[in-house]
């Protein structure tokens, strides 16, 4: 990279629009960059690349010609900075990066970011285990995936140890074992643990299962099929009967993958819908000549977008940080193929072919994928409608100005006070957005155990000093149209306490209470300043509010149980510095608690493996000095 000529900063505008860009047109060359267009406040609305940057910003520098989205664009733009590049790939690859990172409101945005699981045959042990694996390949073994979801890569594994046989518990439960557990009794394991098999029987086992992981089924069927009839021929009749249960639990693993593509051996099938000013991304997983599954994505797009801006946008976003495969087949070409592609390849470490196929299979394959993502939007636009109207039903039940495109749920969760948890779940026009979703841990040491009130005081202090501090102006949509809060009038005053302290005076709260007997159904609703009501039982609205709470409750629950759990195998070697997870592992299996270790001497330390000198100098004066 070059240089970065932050104008903004230096450039007080008198114009704005295209007047604006056109004299930064002037000062531009030939060079391939990045360029951000910003508003009057510096806020960044759109991020592009270019081959040349002089050429691309002069198209915007144009009065007239652009669609509806690019003029507004145009007309909120006051400034602009640039980032030139070596490369025109290397531009693309900018621009991707700073629009996950800055989320401007006229570029294409994937909402959806996760990971997906892998399988993973580790090889560190004698036996090795097969196991779901999430994040960073740092386990050594041998990886296959991605899998569309984890419930893609449980199915498998539920397949495989059928038809392979191989453990799945944890080292450690495989060194404690006396006796076989209950998956060697159902023919899930062949029960290593205990001697049932041998290390070279296994080991053929493991290799067989990576074989069919790695598409070799039909060789591996062949096989089976000859070792079957050799052993019936040597009446070795109950190996027989073995294998041909593994036969048929193999065809039963082949068939419920559904449609598996003959030509087409490792590739994504990616392909586009997009209706009503919405969009649907379909991502199907081909590996080893096997479909192992899909997944759908709804991207932020605006009205007069087109398909090939779209389907780019979503390809630097979604392998920011994945692997691509061989192949991309997509259901439509984007703008620049040939830098997509050089970019892929710089992430894969080989290289990348991006296809839109027209006959044939790989045809067939898109196909099938863009008719998955037109019923995956008319699925979501007809909830959109269902939860437009629900809002629409709060807006009227509560008196509020407009259907709320926000709605904020909180919620508490503690044990006699211990442990305590705020929790904030957020709903809108789209459904639950668990991205927002939020936990508070709660701090104040002078809360009475069990002070709802007082809890529900610190998770809103908390929320709403952070929004008035990133957002005064209340410009972005982080800010919510409705707060409810679960709890009766105790509840709503302690909210509105904290709502008056902060300034707050334009956000409308409703406490959600059980009512008569705790009843479900006889829900009691409490605004500030408004008599107590209820809905009719039979109130879709009603049926809403419940299904927000619940939501809220289950999300505090389950914080508060990890929490808990956490808590619960706390020690005090956690405080200890250098004492990180595996050493404070070695350390209680060597003494066998940490009050052990606490009194330990230091020969003693400096013999459990990984504990040097220095380090066990540091545990001993860590618990000495706290004597």
């Amino acid at each position: 990279m070059k240089n970065e000529t932050e104008t903004s900063e230096d450039f007080t505008p008198v114009k704005t629009g295209h007047e604006v860009i056109a004299d930064y047109v002037r000062t531009l060359d030939m060079s391939p960059g990045v360029y951000r267009m910003l508003d009057s406040q510096s806020r960044v609305l759109y991020v592009g690349k270019a081959r040349a940057l002089k050429r691309r910003v002069a198209n915007y520098a144009k009065p007239t010609g652009h669609s509806p989205r690019i003029a507004r664009m145009i007309r909120e733009t006051a400034s602009m900075m640039f980032l030139t590049t070596r490369t025109e790939t290397e531009a693309l690859l900018l621009e991707q990066n700073l629009i996950k990172q800055l989320k401007p409101k006229f570029n294409v945005l994937l909402r959806d970011d996760k990971s997906f699981p892998n399988i993973l045959v580790s090889d560190t042990h004698a036996f090795p285990q097969i196991k779901k694996h999430r994040g960073a390949k740092k386990e050594k073994g041998s990886y296959f995936g991605p899998f569309a979801s984890a419930g893609a890569v449980n199915r498998t594994l539920n397949q495989l140890q059928r038809v392979f046989l191989l453990r799945n518990c944890t080292d450690a439960v495989f060194e404690s074992r006396t006796r076989p557990c209950l998956l060697y009794q159902i023919k899930r394991c062949s029960g290593p643990c205990v001697g049932h098999i041998s290390e070279a029987d296994y080991k053929a086992s493991v290799t067989d299962a990576v074989r069919f992981l790695k598409g070799d089924s039909t060789d591996l069927q062949r096989q089976l099929a000859e070792g079957m009839a050799a052993a019936s021929e040597a009446m070795e009749f109950e190996r027989a009967a073995a294998l041909r249960d593994r036969i048929k639990a193999l065809t039963n693993v082949q068939s419920a993958q559904g449609i598996n593509p003959q030509g087409v051996k490792e590739a994504d099938v990616i392909a586009l819908h997009m209706e009503g000013g919405q969009a649907c991304v379909q991502v199907f997983f081909i590996r080893a000549n096997q479909n192992w599954g899909n997944r759908d994505f709804y991207p932020r797009v605006g009205p007069d977008i087109d398909e090939p801006e779209v389907l780019e946008a979503f390809l630097g976003q979604f392998y920011d940080k994945k692997e691509p495969p061989r192949h991309l087949l997509l259901s439509h070409p984007v703008e620049s193929m040939d830098l997509m592609a050089e970019a892929m390849a710089g992430k894969r470490g080989g290289k990348v072919e991006i296809l839109v196929p027209q006959r044939g299979e790989k045809a067939e394959l898109v196909d099938g994928a863009r008719r998955n993502a037109r019923e995956s939007l008319g699925r979501r636009m007809a909830e959109n409608q269902a939860q437009g109207k629900l809002l629409d039903g709060l807006a009227g039940a509560f008196g509020l100005d407009a259907p709320p495109k926000r709605v904020e749920v909180y919620d508490n969760s503690h044990i006699q006070g211990a442990h305590a948890v705020g929790a904030m779940i957020v709903a809108g026009p789209e459904g639950y957005l668990k991205s927002q979703y939020r936990k508070f841990n709660i701090r104040g040491d002078s809360l009475t155990p069990g002070d709802d009130f007082g809890m529900m005081k610190e998770v809103l202090t908390r929320r709403f000093s952070r929004l008035l501090k990133e957002d005064p102006d209340r410009e972005t949509e982080a800010w919510p149209d409705l707060l409810l809060i679960d709890g009766g009038a105790g509840q709503i005053s302690a909210v509105k306490e904290i709502m008056d302290e902060l300034g707050v005076d334009d956000v409308p709260f409703i406490g959600v209470a059980k009512g008569i007997d705790r009843d479900q159904g006889k829900e009691e609703f409490y605004v500030p300043g408004k008599s107590t009501f209820a809905l009719q039982r039979n109130d879709p609205v009603l049926y809403f509010v419940q299904r927000m709470r619940d939501e809220a409750h289950r999300f505090a629950i389950g914080a508060h149980r990890a929490k808990r759990s956490k808590a619960v195998s706390a020690t005090p070697l956690d405080d200890v510095p250098g004492v990180g997870a595996g050493r404070k592992r070695a350390l209680l299996a060597h003494f066998g608690s940490a009050k052990a270790v606490a009194r330990a001497n230091l020969s003693d330390l400096t013999a459990v493996d990984g504990i040097s000198e220095g380090l066990a100098q540091k545990i001993y004066d860590f618990f000495h000095d706290q004597a």
